[in-house]
């Protein structure tokens, strides 16, 4: 019972730094923020499909990335929601392969234009920031994504695994 939590927190561990690093890799190229987003990290919204460890190690990632990267303590907030929410749904629908990238693509074009317009106040409509973070969303998550969840699968019970086994004591 021990190693199953420390397998499972050492992995959401994993997911949350790579996650901050990917994310400060797009924020030096100028694509995490803004009305245009393509975040490489967002890729990774998909893990869900594989482990449950996934969920907390997305969110914790997203909500350090988004204080590394120094949004403002509402995006802190209501990004890591959204990415928390996308998390939750990918899990929730983890016996649909192709659905995978969905929940995060939806919940981040729902939630992040409200943070660019009313947090940031930046110009622009809701829907226009729907289509600019929605189309962003698409390429990380749907694009990216699936191309992640394509190659992890052929190695998920060697990378996922949920015991020890084979571990060499």
């Amino acid at each position: 019972m021990r190693d199953k939590k420390v397998l499972f927190i050492t992995q959401a561990a994993m997911i949350a730094a790579l996650y901050v690093v990917l994310t400060l890799i797009a924020n030096a190229l100028g694509l995490a923020n803004y009305a245009v987003q393509v975040r490489f990290s967002e890729a990774l919204t998909i893990l869900p499909y594989f482990t449950p460890a996934a969920i907390p190690g997305l969110w914790v990632g997203c909500v350090l990335a988004n204080l590394l990267t120094g949004c403002a303590p509402l995006d802190i907030l209501f990004g890591g929601m959204a990415t928390l929410l996308g998390a939750f749904g990918t899990y929730a629908l983890k016996k649909y392969k192709w659905a995978a990238p969905l929940p995060p693509i939806a919940a981040n074009t729902v939630i992040v234009p409200f943070i660019l317009a009313y947090v940031y106040q930046f110009p622009g409509s809701i829907p226009y920031f729907m289509l600019t973070v929605g189309a962003g969303e698409i390429i990380s998550c749907g694009i990216l994504g699936m191309i992640l969840l394509t190659v992890l699968n052929k190695y998920r019970n060697v990378i996922f695994r949920t015991d020890n086994s084979m571990i060499m004591k």
